[in-house]
């Protein structure tokens, strides 16, 4: 599903150079739900934006479904964004002025797909995540919790075999962090998509079958689950 070969990120801090993804090879199959833990800094979310199409590395190669995303031309690498990887992102990103089911209903009404199929699709996984009952209310008129599951439900709109996911649990308590965990663990195996979470949370690091250790932008160990 996923394979980086001798990937490496540089930014430009004033006159300081850091090296936020160093030298990173890591493989990952179709189907699975890794976790890649450290703390903040270690160069967790740069990965992210790398795989996700969000940036582009300064060497190396980034393979999603036998395709180099890193030699696509700007216009492919938005349509890979758009059609065919789901992002969640700590700070949810819904937009207030849309209800929760316009805002799941986004990638696809910007794809031009007809109306019923949008709604039909939104009232799935509203279903999924358990909150078709609150579709007609606004971001500010829900919970945290329920925020961050209209962003897994919108991530998932356009049936993406892939979904990163940036510290989802990071604004929650334990508690509604568990509910989201639970909620993404369980659409990850019935749909087979492949789930790479990022987190620095062992708690949520525990519903993933694979825990990849990062520190200083280099993977330094891993762990398989029991």
């Amino acid at each position: 599903m996923i394979k980086l070969d001798s990937v490496t990120k540089t930014y430009t801090l004033g006159q300081q150079q850091i090296v936020a993804v160093n030298d990173v090879s890591l493989t990952i199959e179709p189907g699975e739900f890794v976790a890649i833990m450290g703390k903040s800094g270690c160069g967790k979310t740069t990965l992210l934006s790398l795989v996700g199409g969000l940036d582009r590395p300064d060497k190396g190669h980034i393979w999603v479904e036998g395709r180099d995303i890193t030699q696509l031309p700007d216009v492919k690498l938005t349509r890979y964004r758009r059609d065919q990887v789901g992002i969640v992102f700590q700070f949810f990103n819904l937009i207030p002025i849309l209800t929760v089911s316009e805002n799941v209903a986004l990638p696809y009404t910007l794809q031009g797909r007809p109306e019923r199929e949008v709604q039909t699709r939104v009232k799935e996984l509203l279903g999924d995540v358990e909150l078709w009952e609150r579709r007609n209310h606004y971001p500010d008129e829900i919970s945290g919790g329920e925020m961050q599951r209209v962003a897994i439900a919108r991530a998932l709109i356009n049936r993406p075999r892939l979904v990163l996911a940036d510290e989802p649990t990071g604004n929650l308590d334990s508690r509604t962090g568990q509910q989201v965990m639970e909620v993404m663990a369980e659409l990850s195996e019935r749909h087979g998509t492949t789930f790479v979470l990022m987190t620095h949370s062992r708690e949520a690091a525990s519903y993933a079958s694979r825990r990849i250790h990062m520190s200083d932008g280099c993977l330094s160990s891993e762990e398989q689950s029991t």
